[in-house]
C-alpha cells in the first residue's frame, strides 16, 4: 500500500516512484497485479503507467509493464556528478585486474550504501549486487567503512530510518555491538565482512576520506572465503586497498 505522506510531500509524485519500484521489484507486473499493491482503481494505475510509458520510463509488452532503460540517463547522469566516481573508477577497475577478485566503490546517500562501480576480475566471483543497487550499511565493509567516518548522530539517524536486518547468522542486527564494530573499523583503518550479507563470501573495504575529513566513499575486494584466507584476508587485501585508496584521496584533494 502506498504510505503515509507528509505535509510536504506530493502524493501522485510519491505514488509515482513507488509504481517503478514495485515493477523493479517484481521484474514485470500487469495493472491488475500492481492493484493489489497501492490503493488506486485500475483506471487510475493504468494512468500513470500510460504517462510513464509515453515518457520512456515504462515499457509495455502486451498487458505486462516493466522498468525502461531510459532510466538509465538519469542513474548514469546522477554517478557521473559523484566526483569519486570520475577519479576512482579506474583504480578500482586496476584493483581487480590485479587481484582477481572483485572490486566494489560504495557511496552513501539517504542513509543507503549505492554501488558506484564494479569491476570483475579473472576469478571474481558473481553475486546478487550491481551498479545503481541501494544496499543496507551495517552488514557490509564497505557500509561499515562508511559508517565508522560519520558522525554518531548520523549513524544513529540511519539505523532509525532503514534499521539492522539480519541478512546471515554473521550480521550484526545490535546497536552497540555495531558501534563497537566501527570503533576497531576506525582503529585499524579498514573494515572486515565475514559472510555477513551473502554466505560463503568474504570482503575486505577501506574508505576514501577527503582533505576535510570527510568521508567520500569506501573500496572494497570480494571472494569466496576458499580464496581469503586468513594472512590474505586480513593483512595482504588490507594493505592493498589502503594504498589504492591513498592514490584516490590524493587525486580528490588535488583535481
Amino acid at each position: 500500500m502506498v504510505d503515509a505522506q507528509s505535509p510536504n510531500m506530493v502524493k501522485t509524485a510519491r505514488t509515482t516512484f513507488q509504481i517503478l519500484e514495485k515493477l523493479k521489484e517484481k521484474n514485470e507486473a500487469t495493472v491488475t497485479e500492481l492493484t493489489e499493491e497501492f490503493d488506486l482503481s485500475k483506471s487510475s494505475l493504468h494512468n500513470y503507467l500510460s504517462t510513464l510509458e509515453k515518457d520512456g520510463y515504462v515499457v509495455k509488452d502486451k498487458n505486462t509493464y516493466r522498468v525502461g532503460v531510459r532510466l538509465l540517463d538519469l542513474g548514469g547522469h546522477a554517478r557521473h556528478k559523484r566526483r569519486i566516481y570520475d577519479i576512482a573508477k579506474e583504480e578500482v577497475t586496476e584493483l581487480a585486474e590485479e587481484t582477481d577478485e572483485l572490486a566494489n566503490l560504495l557511496i552513501e546517500e539517504h542513509g543507503k550504501g549505492i554501488y558506484l562501480h564494479r569491476s570483475h576480475g579473472e576469478d571474481a566471483v558473481k553475486t546478487d549486487s550491481y551498479i545503481g543497487q541501494q544496499v543496507h550499511l551495517h552488514n557490509t565493509a564497505l557500509g561499515q567503512a562508511i559508517l565508522a567516518y560519520l558522525p554518531r548522530d548520523r549513524v544513529n539517524e540511519i539505523i532509525d530510518r532503514h534499521g539492522m536486518p539480519s541478512s546471515t547468522e554473521n550480521t550484526i542486527t545490535e546497536r552497540d555491538e555495531l558501534f563497537q564494530k566501527l570503533e576497531r573499523v576506525r582503529e585499524n583503518g579498514f573494515a572486515l565482512d565475514d559472510e555477513a550479507r551473502v554466505k560463503g563470501l568474504r570482503c575486505v573495504a577501506v574508505p576514501v576520506i577527503n582533505n576535510n575529513d570527510n568521508i567520500e566513499g569506501a573500496i572494497s575486494v570480494s571472494g569466496p572465503t576458499s580464496r581469503f584466507q586468513e594472512k590474505r584476508f586480513r593483512e595482504e587485501l588490507p594493505k592493498k586497498l589502503q594504498s589504492v585508496a591513498n592514490v584516490i584521496e590524493l587525486n580528490i584533494t588535488y583535481t
